[in-house]
């Protein structure tokens, strides 16, 4: 174009300046901008002051500074392995596969530096003279229990896996369960590799054994070969001189790995001290034996050679005491004491009161009122009219002849005035609104319709329509899926006598609970439990306990235990991991307790509700039949019951047992019969004595986190008319009707309503909801009552005695339904 410059704009400038001109459309756009708080964002501009900017020299001193406190804290760290007389390091050594074998994989680390020495049963020292280090090496055999025993108490887990066989579900298993327990540092090796011909397929195994471990740990980046020597080094040198990560729960408690057990007057457990400084006043957790009380502590020092002297004359240092118990020892008391409970007299008067008083009520309990008990059950009488503004106590002196028959002076209630309304407009022949059976149903019915208002329906046929509407039977756990909490009574129960533990919740989150009603039916040690006011200054009191006194960790011990059984002795196996771990302040005394528990979405099978587990907390295992209830918080501390725990879903399991400081990670295992599962050929499916089949996590213990049973009774609309619908198959006889009139009523479909009064003598009933409800819905009324958990069993007998699968009856059964 003519006259045209490249590279410069064609927009109009003033006469005053040569700026841009702006628009009235980009400044309208500004002040829009700045009402709505927008500010333009400045380019260019340094958002750090200039004298902030560090000079090259801070940022040296700095960077030198963070690197000395790095070393620091590294010292710090591995100082207990440091020295002649510093710790040695944890291994344990797992074999994943049928044919791992531990002792031969130590026998091939050992030997890449030259380390010559016989491998036996138990835990045994390796000094390491290359690296001034000493490991103690612990393998083992396929064993789940002795495996989670050895690991949890190591420093580093060394997995053996085989260039030729591959990993079965025990050692799956196995992998698993160590992961979820709280794992520290990790290698895998591999063996037989050198067997794999030809030798081109070496690496495509290696890389395939590589994929799988990384499936489970991310962080393994590579799998040393046992029979590569120079691997071998590597790995020992790693062993010796990279720093434990440890596990969380186990380094707030004192804990050791026994070297050695001696029985006699006293039993000796001798090892060395890790985490903090144990302390004779607490109390010890060891293995599957049980929780005892200290003795004494005294010092363990390792036999030496002297010097100038010929042959193996050894010198081993004098016994002394490190420790010994205070008048603050803990007791093994896990109640408070009869005399807490008997304090007063009263409160047990009160109870057997209650107990009368609950079969003397009119009518259910809702939220925190019984209504309807100032009625007698079989002098049930139509609302009165009654003058307006008359009171309660003026109202018993109106007599039903002494009120004028115009009405004109007189208020009605709800009730009656919706009577009125659908008796005037039913229709004649009962056709409109009938409400039709669900698909599975038989065919329609209805009972006749006169001026004089219902008719009772022939029983024989009420009672044939009745078994065509439950003829359907469906599988329990699915059943409990498609409609939780639905229970069906039998035509000739009672319901206010099979549902008396049973109240009524307007709303389960926030409603209040009346504890007071729960008096009479709760267990016997229920008020001897521990109470625990802060959970949280609690746990913060006994762990900073922990921080101070005791024997100093790296300190080799003589623990002398009080009051073991002889029978422990005969059970002793010295190729099984022993280990001790100090309890916390009041982590023996009883209480109940709760664990989130979570059950993968692959699980084959729901968990039914106090079903037998054995659980894993930390140090300790249990026998238990929790309960489960839905989690999070609530502002009344009300939680609804599960009966079964479905795949992929996480609950609360609840049961009475001691308590467990902070959020230490949980196992949940289940006992197996085996060959109990065949295939289509008759073929055992699985030989494992044990399923892993959740993880969860310890969660506050509390007393008063209220686990509530739904129950809910379900009705069939009959007849509707508008708003004014009537059910049957709800109740069976006008009294429960009468009894549990105050609950509201609900739909599957939203609708909300409530009782109007009873029809007949069979349990049919009027009610209004709050729209036209539809002919197929399904009509239904909570009920809630606590439910107690049940106590834990301390897991002394062997994890694969299958006998005791048999010796707990379930006693859920639809809570004797």
């Amino acid at each position: 174009m003519p006259g045209a410059v490249s590279g410069h704009s064609h927009r109009p400038t003033t006469k005053a300046s040569n700026k841009p001109f702006k628009s009235r459309h980009s400044t309208k756009g500004a002040l829009r901008n700045a009402a709505k708080g927008k500010v333009a964002e400045e380019r260019g501009v340094r958002k750090t002051p200039h004298q902030q900017v560090m000079s090259k020299f801070d940022r040296r001193n700095r960077n030198k500074q963070l690197q000395l406190q790095k070393h620091k804290e590294h010292l710090q760290e591995t100082s207990i392995f440091a020295g002649k007389d510093g710790a040695p390091r944890n291994v344990a050594v797992i074999p994943l596969c049928s044919d791992g074998d531990a002792t031969e994989a130590i026998k091939s680390l050992n030997a890449s530096i030259d380390i010559e020495t016989e491998v036996p049963e138990g835990a045994f020292r390796v000094p390491v003279d290359r690296f001034k280090q000493k490991l103690q090496y612990f393998p083992l055999k396929r064993d789940l229990t002795a495996c989670l025993d050895a690991a949890r108490v190591a420093d580093y887990v060394v997995l053996v896996l085989s260039a030729q066989e591959e990993v079965d579900e025990l050692g799956e298993l196995i992998l698993r369960s160590v992961e979820s327990q709280g794992l520290s540092t990790l290698f895998t090796v591999v063996q037989g590799l050198n067997k794999i011909e030809p030798q081109k397929q070496r690496l495509s195994v290696l890389s395939s054994l590589k994929s799988y471990i990384t499936h489970f740990h991310p962080e393994q980046d590579k799998v040393f070969s046992l029979d590569n020597r120079q691997e071998c080094s590597n790995l020992m040198r790693s062993l010796c001189s990279t720093t434990p990560k440890g596990i969380r729960w186990r380094d707030e408690r004192s804990w050791m790995l026994v070297e050695e057990v001696k029985f006699g007057e006293s039993t000796v457990l001798t090892g060395v001290v890790r985490g903090k400084g144990l302390k004779a006043d607490r109390l010890v957790q060891v293995g599957d034996w049980g929780t005892f009380q200290v003795e004494k502590i005294t010092a363990a020092p390792l036999a030496r050679r002297k010097r100038g002297e010929e042959g193996m004359n050894v010198e081993e240092g004098a016994e002394e005491i490190l420790d010994q118990p205070t008048d603050d020892r803990d007791d093994l008391v896990d109640l408070a004491p009869e005399e807490v409970r008997m304090e007063d007299d009263d409160d047990d008067e009160m109870n057997d009161g209650m107990t009368t008083m609950t079969t003397s009520k009119k009518g259910v309990l809702l939220d925190d009122h019984h209504y309807f008990s100032e009625e007698e059950p079989e002098a049930y009488t139509a609302p009165k009219k009654l003058p307006k503004g008359t009171s309660k106590y003026q109202a018993a002196w109106y007599l039903d002849d002494d009120v004028s028959d115009s009405g004109s002076d007189m208020e009605e209630d709800d009730e009656m005035e919706d009577d009125d309304e659908e008796e005037a407009a039913r229709p004649e022949d009962g056709e409109e609104g009938l409400a039709g059976y669900a698909p599975t149903e038989a065919g329609q019915t209805e009972y006749p319709q006169t001026e004089g208002g219902f008719i009772q329906p022939d029983a024989d046929e009420d009672a044939k329509q009745l078994e065509a509407f439950r003829k359907q039977k469906r599988d329990e756990a699915q059943d409990d899926l498609e409609f939780p909490d639905e229970i069906e009574l039998h035509p000739h129960v009672l319901a206010r006598e099979r549902l008396a533990k049973y109240r009524g919740l307007k709303s389960l989150r926030s409603s209040p609970w009346q504890e007071d009603e729960d008096r009479a039916y709760q267990p016997e040690d229920w008020e001897r439990l521990l109470k625990i006011q802060d959970y949280q200054a609690s746990k913060i009191r006994a762990s900073r306990e922990a921080l101070v006194g005791g024997v100093a960790p790296g300190t080799r011990v003589h623990v002398y235990l009080k009051d073991v059984p002889a029978t422990i002795q005969q059970s002793y196996n010295p190729s099984q991991p022993v280990t001790l771990f100090s309890l916390l302040r009041h982590e023996y005394k009883k209480t109940a307790v709760n664990f989130l528990i979570n059950l993968s979405a692959d699980a084959a099978a729901p968990i039914k509700a106090k079903e037998e587990l054995i659980i894993q907390c930390g140090p300790r295992r249990f026998v238990i039949n929790p309960l489960f209830s839905q989690g999070g918080n609530t502002p009344n501390d009300v939680h609804k019951y599960c009966r079964y725990l479905h795949p992929g879903q996480s609950a609360v399991a609840t049961f009475t047992g001691p308590v467990t400081w902070g959020a230490v990670p949980t196992l949940f295992f289940k006992r197996q019969v085996p060959g109990s599962v065949l295939d289509e050929d008759g073929e055992p499916v699985s030989n494992l004595p044990l399923s892993l089949v959740a993880t969860g996590t310890a969660l506050p213990p509390s007393t008063s986190r209220v686990v509530a049973k739904r129950a809910i009774l379900t009705g069939h609309p009959y007849h509707i008319h508008k708003k004014i619908v009537t059910i049957r198959y709800m109740f069976f006889n006008r009294e429960d009707v009468e009894w549990f009139k105050a609950l509201p009523l609900w739909t599957r479909r939203g609708r909300s309503g409530f009782i109007k009064e009873a029809l007949g003598t069979h349990g049919y009933f009027k009610a209004t909801f709050d729209g036209r409800i539809n002919p197929q819905d399904s009509v239904g009324v909570s009920l809630y009552k606590r439910v107690w958990p049940r106590s834990a069993k301390q897991l002394g007998a062997p994890l694969l005695d299958a006998a005791a699968l048999q010796q707990e009856v379930d006693e859920d059964a639809m809570d004797a339904e």
